[in-house]
């Protein structure tokens, strides 16, 4: 039987802590951080299943995400965590099929989507933060257990003849292997083809040397030697990675005051309220610009710390989203709005993007977040439109919120005029996932218009921000609301379907990356595959996991 609707349930919430974390152990050795993945088998996020055999649900993987983002900015002295298992001869079994097989299809799909962007943020770590993720595989590695480990730098697997990696998902589950573990085999790894297209078939997977040789691990290790071999490769990589100046920053809670008023959920955080009008298919975005300009030198900003604006602002604006993906799946359309001094903003933005150029990096992690948080944005599964009218503030960082938006209005008034402005973080620091800015996104026909506005430092009116393409419409005072209350009518009149998938095919314009394919085909090929009656069907293949029976596959192709 399916989950029923989010709705009808306890609301999933983001905030997790290591003094409750229940499924990992965590535990630092100077330059050496130790994650350990522990599933307590009787706490899943729901009852109805058992997490056997460190298989993960979305509770666990809340959990991960929690420790990466606490590793980078709590810990600067850690060079080097090791992703392991604190279970005898299972490293993880992947997502739980049982959990799977009752969730509903949207949960589904927003499960692998987070579960990316959280081996996204470790991989990002690797490259950026100067934190190097080793897994040391001491035990079975299968499907998303697997792909946890892709995401790491380095893969070391025990040879002990009970050790594999594997992709079960095709041959046992007739789905995916979570789109994000196939797309990291041959474009990360570069495994060879029709190598991964064996292994993608081979339920039992791959063990010992021949998962070197295929380049499916870095090392296959004797299980004599391969403590000794995890810790010394650690302690050489960490000797290379230069040290951090600076003491880190213990992050804070950033839960909101959640109230109903007239049937509408309202969350309200310091610097963000998101709004829910279940009836009307519709939420509200509204954040908030600092309430004085920023400046900062490295003890103020350890001073501001989680309560330094930019900071605070997007680690609201990120539970917010999270918030709005699990919990209120039928509002369709976002309506993202601002309220400040656009100068502010601005201020703000010099600031922080000044102190990171001097080094520091405390600074750098923020300006990390902030494009990890504008990322998620872009990749929610929710129609956008930005909505610029009096008292926005719509400038240089809070700017990319309507760059991001599927389309934006900016009300034209001569008496009160609404302005816009960019700020060097328009100009590459907060880059999409195909790796250009939401500028040279927006502009790939004119490529020179993103370099051209690099010189612009002016506030602009509508008639200025039109002519120069940064916004879509601008109807006067007197056609406003009319205008901006039949385009949103209309919006969530429109099947939620076709837009998820007109709205991802439309927002990653120009080059590919890894990671515009795996969230492209989780948008995509993943979201059809899970409707599909092979895997989900009263004789599917996830369905009749566990049982005596085998599946009944419609054989037919397209």
């Amino acid at each position: 039987m399916e989950h029923a609707a989010p709705s009808s349930q306890e609301p999933i919430r983001f905030e997790a802590h290591p003094s409750g974390y229940k499924h990992w152990v965590l535990t630092f050795d100077g330059p050496i951080a130790r994650l350990a993945m522990d599933v307590n088998q009787e706490h899943p996020l729901r009852p109805g299943y058992e997490l056997k055999l460190n298989s993960y649900d979305l509770g666990v993987d809340i959990e991960l995400a929690d420790a990466v983002e606490r590793i980078r900015f709590e810990h600067p002295e850690v060079k080097v965590v090791l992703v392991t298992s604190a279970q005898p001869r299972i490293f993880c079994a992947g997502a739980n099929i049982y959990m799977l097989g009752s969730s509903t299809h949207a949960f589904k799909v927003n499960f692998c989507k987070f579960t990316n962007e959280t081996r996204n943020s470790l991989e990002e770590a690797c490259s950026e933060s100067g934190q190097h993720y080793v897994a040391a595989l001491n035990g079975v590695s299968s499907g998303g257990g697997y792909e946890l480990a892709l995401a790491c730098e380095k893969i070391l697997l025990a040879d002990d003849g009970n050790s594999a990696v594997s992709f079960p998902e095709t041959p046992l589950l007739a789905v995916l292997p979570g789109t994000g573990g196939l797309t990291r085999l041959v474009d990360k790894r570069k495994v060879r083809r029709d190598l991964a297209d064996v292994f993608s078939t081979l339920a039992e997977g791959i063990r010992g040397r021949r998962a070197q040789e295929w380049n499916l691990v870095d090392e296959s290790i004797a299980k004599s030697k391969f403590d000794a071999t995890v810790k010394e490769r650690a302690l050489t990589m960490a000797a290379a990675t230069p040290d951090k100046v600076g003491a880190g920053l213990t992050l804070a809670p950033v839960t909101p005051k959640r109230s109903t008023e007239k049937g509408w959920l309202k969350s309200e955080y310091t610097h963000v309220t998101l709004t829910v009008k279940p009836n009307d298919r519709l939420a509200e975005i509204e954040v908030r610009g600092p309430s004085s300009a920023e400046s900062l030198a490295g003890e103020s900003l350890r001073a501001a710390g989680n309560d330094l604006w930019i900071f605070r602002a997007f680690r609201e604006l990120n539970d917010a989203l999270l918030d709005l993906r699990f919990n209120h799946e039928t509002a369709g359309l976002v309506l993202l709005t601002t309220k400040g001094d656009p100068e502010k903003v601005r201020a703000a933005d010099k600031a922080l993007l000044d102190l990171e150029a001097s080094g520091d990096w405390l600074a750098h992690e923020i300006r990390l977040y902030v494009k990890r948080t504008l990322k998620r944005l872009d990749l929610s599964a929710r129609s956008m439109f930005a909505i610029l009218t009096k008292g926005s503030c719509f400038a240089g960082s809070l700017f990319e919120l309507a760059l991001a938006a599927d389309r934006s209005y900016m009300l034209d008034d001569e008496d009160e005029p609404v302005q816009i402005g960019l700020s060097g973080m328009n100009h590459g620091p907060l880059p999409m996932s195909n790796g250009l800015t939401r500028l040279q996104t927006r502009f790939l026909g004119r490529p020179a218009i993103p370099t051209e506005l690099v010189g612009v430092t002016e506030l602009m009116d509508a008639a200025t921000a039109k002519e120069r393409g940064l916004v879509t419409f601008t109807p006067d005072a007197m056609d406003w609301d009319d205008e901006v209350r039949l385009a949103i009518e209309e919006r969530v009149s429109l099947s939620p379907d076709a837009l998820t998938g007109m709205e991802a095919n439309l927002r990653f314009a120009g080059p590919e990356t890894m990671e515009t394919k795996i969230f492209a085909r989780l948008s995509a090929w993943q979201n059809w595959i899970f409707q599909r009656p092979n895997a989900v069907g009263e004789k599917g293949a996830l369905t009749m996991y566990g049982r005596p029976e085998r599946p009944e596959l419609d054989w037919r192709r397209t």
